[in-house]
């Protein structure tokens, strides 16, 4: 089935999705959001997917955030369509999209599109990664804040970056003993960035209230520490945590074993760009947040008629988010000749001061948070990298050693990127592993595949008929 087509849709309904469309609707635009999930906001704000009595781990500022952006949607809602439980396989001919809801695949022909598809999550695989009970941090978060579930009774938060502290605080909240927080960053190098914090001072201000929690609460906050291996048979049942050198090598003789049942572990994101790759939007390489669709000032891609914002151009967090949602939505504004230049500039001008002050805050995260070579030792030759096709690090290591020098090649090699996930798991080991023994940046990338998303045989049954 294929619709008639849409002048603006959007991609997302996190919050630069709503904030672009919500930007639209004030200027008497319409468009059409799209996605996955259940409600609206994006992992951050989405909020509890059932009603609770009480919810003494999500403090009220983030109840507030959640509610602020329902009713941005709200407020708007009569120039947007929302489109929820919704999946977008991939790009169908010059200007349209191919999705699906439940069972029923169709085209959505468009004139503007903005990607607002966020990130997921960093994997960093270390020996007993794969044991139930290893989380990462986002899922912990989703979890608490739409599951409304414990994932553990007694746990360790790893990592590295903001969210260390603000995922502890919720656990204890919650009712989780907490046995610490390790911090692979030291504090010294947080003393360093402290002008970058002050670009935000009062987010610096959250989270120095997240650490004083912590410290009254008895968990400890752990700087220059971080994993070394996870222990158990059917589930979790200890880790193994170390001081952690400059490059993030494991300290000897500096070990201690925890016994927990449960660990939540974050290394950092990796912007989602399968889409605009699909669409053939010119990227740059950045380790920090992997590949990186190239937008300008406007959050213009190299298509005329594609804009990115949030996430999916580089891990910036819901705030930004907002920022780079409506100036796309002011761009579009100025293209359709219901803005002219000088008022757009005009409106853009606080969004684009305040986006500024959080690229130069984060700056300071991602100096602190940038992985290190260490992390790559953290695996015996048995560790399972790519859990889709059971690659182990000894099958990594042999291609290595026989002479691939590019990602495509080791994937052609030992099946690794191939399963379901198309790679979201295993590709950042994979790159930073050959970036570290070839000593270059462009190692390549694992390229997404049609469709973007499974599609059931009840689909194409349907089609067929």
């Amino acid at each position: 089935m294929t619709e008639s087509k849409h002048g603006v849709v959007i991609v997302g309904g996190g919050t630069a999705g709503i904030s672009a469309a919500a930007e639209l609707a004030q200027l008497g635009i319409k468009s059409v959001v799209i996605d996955e999930a259940p409600r609206i906001g994006g992992p951050v704000f989405r909020g509890p997917f059932r009603e609770a009595i009480s919810l003494p781990h999500l403090d009220d500022n983030l109840c507030q955030k959640i509610a602020d952006i329902r009713e941005l949607y709200q407020k708007n809602q009569q120039y947007i369509e929302l489109r929820l439980n919704t999946r977008v396989l991939g790009p169908s001919g010059e200007s349209a999209l191919l999705a699906r809801h439940q069972d029923e695949i169709f085209e959505i022909p468009y004139e503007q599109l903005i990607v607002a598809t966020g990130c997921h999550e960093r994997s960093v695989p270390f020996d007993g990664w794969q044991i139930p009970g290893v989380m990462l941090l986002g899922g912990v978060q989703l979890q608490l804040k739409s599951g409304l579930v414990k994932p553990g009774q007694r746990m360790a938060v790893v990592g590295t970056g903001p969210l260390l502290p603000l995922v502890a605080t919720q656990l204890h909240k919650a009712g989780v003993v907490v046995t610490g927080v390790f911090e692979a960053g030291k504090f010294s190098n947080f003393a360093k960035e402290s002008r970058a914090f002050l670009n935000r001072p009062m987010l610096t201000l959250e989270g120095m209230g997240l650490l004083t929690y912590l410290k009254t609460n008895g968990i400890p906050m752990h700087y220059g520490m971080g994993i070394v291996s996870a222990s158990g048979e059917d589930s979790l049942t200890g880790i193994t945590v170390a001081q952690y050198d400059q490059d993030w090598y494991p300290v000897k003789g500096t070990e201690k074993s925890l016994d927990v049942d449960c660990l939540a572990v974050g290394y950092g994101f990796v912007s989602r760009n399968q889409l605009t790759q699909l669409l053939n939007i010119a990227h740059e390489n950045c380790q920090i947040s992997g590949l990186k669709p190239l937008v300008d000032d406007w959050q213009h891609s190299s298509r005329p008629d594609v804009y990115i914002a949030g996430d999916s151009v580089g891990i910036l967090g819901g705030e930004a988010a907002m920022m780079e949602g409506r100036l796309a939505a002011l761009s579009i504004a100025k293209q359709q000749d219901i803005l002219s230049l000088e008022q757009a500039q005009d409106k853009a001008k606080p969004y684009k001061n305040l986006l500024n002050k959080v690229k130069a805050f984060r700056a300071g995260f991602d100096r602190i948070g940038r992985r290190r070579e260490g992390l790559l030792s953290l695996l015996t030759p048995d560790t399972i990298v790519c859990r889709c096709e059971n690659v182990t690090r000894a099958q990594i290591d042999e291609v290595i050693e026989q002479g691939v020098k590019d990602i495509t090649s080791l994937k052609m090699r030992t099946r690794a990127g191939m399963g379901d996930c198309q790679g979201k798991t295993c590709n950042s080991y994979c790159q930073d592993r050959l970036r570290f023994e070839l000593k270059q940046l462009d190692v390549g990338e694992i390229k997404p595949r049609f469709p973007l998303d499974p599609v059931p045989f009840s689909s194409l049954y349907k089609e067929v008929l």
